[in-house]
């Protein structure tokens, strides 16, 4: 096998072992986080109905339980999870190795946090792509118990469905294009958020790397800590846009996503912006931590079972 061959043979080999470490960490992320995402898309979506975190959290035990309602939407919501993280990190290893050239280092483990961050932002294009209809479905179940007692209160008939039947009528009434409502707003907040996700992250772990240590061996509690921080500066950078994608996507609007932040504003305050932060925060410390870890732990197992295949 000549040199190039081998080159991307090996490239085919890390983008195969990226996009199933990406995947397998989308599925943690679900199961650890899921119950606070259903609170933070409630707390968006209808904040008249929730004074705080802990109320909204008790009241979705109390009407729905836990299956129905702390983890309403689980399906798409792993559908969600493992089609943007497989993609987001099979498009991440790619674009640092897109930035090496670029840059001209010797290795994607030399990038600078800058470069890391930029490779993050090209990746999370494709992952918007991805996730948006999954993101779309997830969310209308989250909120459907508020949607409900909407529709009746106004006279109106709502059925209580599936994912499937949700989403097949979706497509009825709207055409593929309505499975990509809030497809703007999702890549406002990916893009940029993203870019503070990767760097946050690398530059964490940069951070705790110790003078001839590499960052792959910094163990299981400062991954943890680096996935932290990465996904807390992402929720803090993107909040608004969040918010704008539930209100578009749950309450089916035809506007687009700086009028809807801006009508927020106007008639509920600037904190209106910020519903449901604290569960985010709360859910994203776990939840991404577990993310990076399951991510770098598999990833580095398939390098040492395939590495001579």
């Amino acid at each position: 096998m000549s040199g190039k061959e081998a080159q991307n043979d090996q490239h085919l080999k890390d983008g195969i072992i990226d996009f199933t470490a990406g995947s397998l960490g989308g599925v943690a992320l679900v199961y650890v986080g899921q119950p606070l995402d259903t609170v933070k898309v409630k707390m968006q979506t209808f904040p008249h109905l929730y004074t705080n975190m802990v109320n909204c959290f008790m009241k979705t035990l109390k009407n729905d339980g836990v299956y129905r309602g702390l983890y309403a939407g689980t399906v798409p919501a792993l559908a969600t999870n493992v089609a943007e993280n497989s993609v987001l990190f099979l498009c991440y290893g790619f674009c640092q190795k897109i930035m090496q050239r670029v840059t001209r280092v010797d290795s994607t483990e030399n990038l600078s946090i800058l470069s890391n961050a930029t490779a993050g932002f090209l990746a999370s294009f494709f992952s918007s792509l991805a996730i948006c209809p999954t993101e779309l479905i997830k969310c209308k179940l989250q909120a459907m118990h508020e949607t409900k007692k909407q529709h009746e209160a106004l006279g109106k008939k709502f059925e209580t469905v599936g994912p499937f039947k949700l989403t097949a009528q979706i497509f009825r009434n709207e055409g593929f294009v309505g499975l990509f409502r809030g497809l703007v707003p999702t890549l406002v907040r990916e893009m940029p958020g993203y870019f503070c996700f990767f760097g946050g992250y690398e530059g964490t772990r940069e951070l705790l790397t110790r003078p001839g240590q590499k960052k792959e061996d910094l163990g299981l509690f400062k991954t943890m800590l680096a996935g932290a921080v990465g996904g807390a500066v992402f929720w803090t950078a993107t909040y608004p846009a969040d918010v704008a994608k539930s209100r578009i996507q749950v309450n089916s609007l035809e506007e687009n996503m700086f009028i809807t932040i801006l009508n927020i504003t106007r008639h509920e305050g600037i904190g209106a912006l910020y519903n449901g932060l604290a569960p985010t925060l709360l859910r994203t410390i776990p939840a991404t931590a577990t993310l990076f870890v399951t991510y770098e732990y598999s990833k580095r197992w398939m390098h040492y079972v395939f590495k001579d295949k």
